[in-house]
C-alpha cells in the first residue's frame, strides 16, 4: 500500500530527528512487511467499530474507532464493547511510554532463559551502510553463528518452540493445515512459556491495566493473535503472525518476516541459509543483543531483517505482544538494560477473531540507540 509509506517515513524520520538524545533513533529501512502493511477494511459497516479497532482517524466518518476519540469526538456507540481490550482499552486506562519502559525492563531482568555470553560466538564480520542493502552482495565469508551451546534448546520452552518451526509452508499462497499434533504443539508452547517468570510478569502487567481478567482470557488471546490462520495470499488460509515473525515466509520472490536468531541458527547450521552482512550491531554487552541483518534463504534475499540475539523464546513472545497489546500499528518505546529499544507491529485488517478484534501481521524491532 503506497499510500501508507509517507506516513511510515515520517514516524520514522521524527525519530531520527528527534532532538532527546535518549529518544530510539532508526536502524532499519523500510521492511518488505512495512510496504505491504494491510489497509482497513473498505466494507465495516461506518457507524459501527466492528473490523475497524485501531482504524486511524478519518474526518468523513460520521463516528470513530480510535484509541484518541477525545481528541477526535464522536465515537461509535460500540467502540468500547468492542474495542475496549482490542489493543487499547479506555482512555483511563490508556498504557503510558513510561509503564511500557517499565515493565520491560522488568520483563528484560525476568528473562533467566536467556542465553549467557558464553554460549553463543557471533561473527558478525561486516557492516554495512543501508545505502547498499538492495545490492544482494555476500560481503561475509564465514556464517554468522561461530558456535551456539545447543544445550539451550533442551530448555522446555526452547524445545517447545523448535517444535513450531516445521509446522509451516514458507511460500505464502500455500494454504496452512495443521494437524491434531500440531495444535497440540501450540498449546504446549503456551503453556510452557506461561510457566516463566516473563510471561508471568507480562500477564500481571496486563491484568493491572484492565486488559484481561484471567488467565485462561490472556491465553485464549494470545493463541488466537499469534496462531490463528489468516489469507496473506488469495484463496487459502496461509499464514499466521507466529510464522511470519518466527519461521518467516516468502511473498512475491523476497523473504519477509523472519525475525528470530535460533530460526537463523538452525537453518544456517543446515545450510539453508547464507549470511551476508549487517548494518547494525545494538549496544548490549550481554545477551539478549539486537543485529540487523542481510541474508539468503535457500535462494531469497532478505533485505533488512532485525532480531534479538541469545533471548529465550519466552522474551521475544511477551515483548511483541506487550507492543501489539499497547501500540498495535504503532512505534512502541521500550526500555532493555538502560538502552531504549523500539518495537513496531501491525494488526491484520482483513479479517478477525471474536468480537473484531486482529491477528499479528508482524512484529520486529525498528530502533535503538548506542
Amino acid at each position: 500500500m503506497r499510500a501508507c509509506v509517507p506516513l511510515i517515513v515520517a514516524i520514522l524520520c521524527s525519530l531520527a530527528w528527534a532532538e532527546d538524545p535518549e529518544e530510539p533513533e532508526p536502524f532499519l529501512g523500510l521492511e518488505e512487511e512495512m510496504l505491504e502493511a494491510p489497509a482497513s477494511n473498505l466494507y465495516s459497516a461506518p457507524s459501527s467499530c466492528r473490523d475497524r479497532c485501531h482504524e486511524a482517524f478519518d474526518r468523513h466518518q460520521p463516528c470513530h474507532c480510535n484509541a484518541r476519540f477525545p481528541e477526535f469526538g464522536n465515537c461509535c456507540k460500540d467502540f468500547e464493547s468492542l474495542c475496549g481490550h482490542e489493543g487499547f482499552s479506555y482512555s483511563r486506562d490508556a498504557i503510558t511510554k513510561e509503564e511500557l519502559q517499565s515493565v520491560s525492563e522488568k520483563i528484560y531482568r525476568a528473562d533467566i532463559n536467556k542465553a549467557q555470553k558464553e554460549d553463543i560466538i557471533l561473527n558478525s564480520q561486516n557492516r554495512i551502510s543501508p545505502s547498499e542493502t538492495r545490492d544482494h552482495v555476500d560481503r561475509c565469508p564465514e556464517p554468522l553463528f561461530t558456535y551456539v551451546n545447543e544445550k539451550l534448546f533442551s530448555k522446555p520452552t526452547y524445545a517447545a518452540f523448535i517444535s513450531l518451526l516445521n509446522n509451516y509452508q514458507r511460500a505464502t499462497g500455500r494454504g496452512e493445515h495443521f494437524s491434531a499434533q500440531q495444535l497440540a504443539e501450540q498449546d504446549a508452547f503456551l503453556r510452557e512459556v506461561m510457566k516463566t517468570a516473563v510471561l508471568k510478569e507480562l500477564y500481571g502487567f496486563l491484568r493491572h491495566q484492565n486488559r484481561y481478567s484471567s488467565e485462561q482470557e490472556f491465553v485464549s488471546d494470545l493463541k488466537n493473535m499469534w496462531f490463528g490462520l489468516y489469507l496473506r495470499g488469495n484463496e487459502e488460509e496461509d499464514s499466521s503472525g507466529f510464522e511470519h515473525v518466527f519461521s518467516g515466509e516468502i511473498k512475491k520472490g523476497k523473504v519477509t518476516g523472519f525475525h528470530n536468531w535460533i530460526r537463523f541458527y538452525m537453518q544456517e547450521k543446515e545450510g539453508l541459509l547464507d549470511y551476508y552482512s549487517h548494518v547494525y550491531d545494538g549496544p548490549w554487552d550481554s545477551y539478549p543483543d539486537v543485529l540487523a541483518m542481510q541474508f539468503n534463504w535457500d535462494g531469497y534475499y532478505k533485505e533488512v531483517g532485525s532480531a534479538f540475539i541469545g533471548s529465550s523464546p519466552e522474551f521475544e513472545f511477551a515483548l511483541y505482544s506487550l507492543c501489539f497489546i499497547a501500540r498495535p500499528g504503532k512505534v512502541c518505546q521500550l526500555s532493555l538494560g538502560g538502552y531504549p529499544l523500539a518495537i513496531q507491529t501491525y494488526p491484520w485488517d482483513k479479517s478477525t477473531y471474536g468480537n473484531g478484534k486482529k491477528y499479528i501481521a508482524t512484529a520486529y524491532v525498528v530502533s535503538s540507540t548506542r
